[in-house]
């Protein structure tokens, strides 16, 4: 797929997906990976943040905020926004626009969540980060990096 206008495949979604994507934090400079299990939708074995659809109705704090129960068990002490990113992929086929937040965390209250998603969690400082890492790493840790100074 190109960044241009185009008609999307047959049985792809007629318009893009909303995804609130989260870099969970300890506010000391680490950040919090997963990394995806056998039943994740994409890319097993790689590290990644979290995400999630925004659900009708929904604002993007409550979403990650109810992400962040979901996927790592705890509760978002801190939520800030920290950029917008539109993805386009070609395989599989989606697109989607992808709202980043970073998400202050106790890290004494995380656990797997979704065991069916995720098999590992673990702390990382952004410069000694675990491999394989998830296609779309990269740029979230960049533009939470960026925001964060």
């Amino acid at each position: 797929m190109t960044g241009s206008s185009s008609t999307p495949p047959a049985g792809a979604p007629r318009a893009p997906s909303v995804s609130c994507v989260f870099v969970c934090h300890d506010g000391g400079g680490r950040v919090l990976l997963a990394r995806r299990g056998a039943g994740a939708r994409d890319e097993p074995g790689t590290w990644d943040t979290g995400a999630g659809a925004l659900e009708f109705g929904e604002t993007f704090e409550s979403a990650v905020a109810r992400e962040v129960r979901e996927e790592y068990t705890a509760e978002a002490l801190a939520i800030d926004t920290v950029g917008v990113r539109n993805i386009l992929r070609g395989d599989p086929v989606s697109h989607w626009v992808a709202i980043v937040l970073a998400v202050e965390v106790d890290p004494a209250r995380v656990a797997i969540g979704e065991p069916h998603k995720f098999d590992e969690l673990g702390w990382f400082t952004p410069d000694a980060l675990p491999s394989p890492q998830h296609s779309q790493l990269a740029a979230t840790l960049e533009l939470y990096l960026s925001a964060r100074g």
